[in-house]
């Protein structure tokens, strides 16, 4: 049987030798470091979030190799999907993924797409993030858009529309903490205001 060709990136060397590590005790599976475009099938990257050095190196990857990627993460908002997409991402699995069969069986599939991308590869995509909430955010006590529990709870007070002491009272926090979970809300979704909050968070289908 012949083993799929895989190289794996991370942003640090540690991540990149542990999944190296990893893969090299599955059958089926070949490890290659550094290789030419004809001497690999399938690129597997792994970051925490798809931040802009992440972005980069997908980039950098897609252009260099030409190969579709396995993307192991925890955390992508469905914003980030479209990017996703655009740097030949083909499946999401998460880090919990790495020791078990779905990380090889995701490398499996995307050998088999090949250089051909797929026509419904965005809602794949989708059906993938879903399978992260459920896997990994969800047991942490976070929602659908990487919101905890409380900001959830804020946000469905702040749609009711509740100003910050009632919200304060409501939840019995203090007025600080409440303003604390607003900003960090609206600043890690780069969101403008409180209303374009709410709206994200009733797209997101969390209140």
């Amino acid at each position: 049987m012949e083993k799929t060709r895989v190289t794996v990136t991370a942003l640090d060397p540690i991540t990149v030798a542990g999944l190296a590590n990893c893969l090299s005790t599955r059958s089926g599976v070949s490890v290659v470091s550094q290789p030419r475009p004809d001497e690999v099938d399938v690129v597997v990257a792994a970051f925490d979030r798809l931040t802009q050095a992440a972005v980069a190196r997908l980039r950098a990857l897609a252009a260099e190799l030409a190969k579709p990627i396995v993307l192991v993460i925890n955390e992508i908002k469905e914003v980030e999907l479209l990017t996703a997409v655009e740097c030949r991402v083909v499946a999401l699995v998460p880090r919990t993924a790495v020791t078990d069969d779905r990380l090889v069986k995701a490398i499996e599939d995307a050998a088999a797409v090949g250089s051909e991308v797929p026509p419904n590869l965005l809602g794949q995509l989708l059906e993938h993030a879903e399978l992260l909430h459920r896997d990994v955010l969800a047991p942490n006590g976070m929602g659908a858009s990487s919101l905890s529990a409380r900001e959830i709870d804020v946000l469905r007070l702040m749609a009711d529309g509740l100003d910050t002491n009632e919200i304060a009272r409501s939840l019995r926090y203090s007025e600080r903490t409440v303003k604390n979970i607003i900003y960090a809300i609206t600043n890690r979704l780069s969101l403008r205001n409180r209303s374009h909050a709410v709206a994200y968070a009733m797209r997101a289908g969390v209140i």
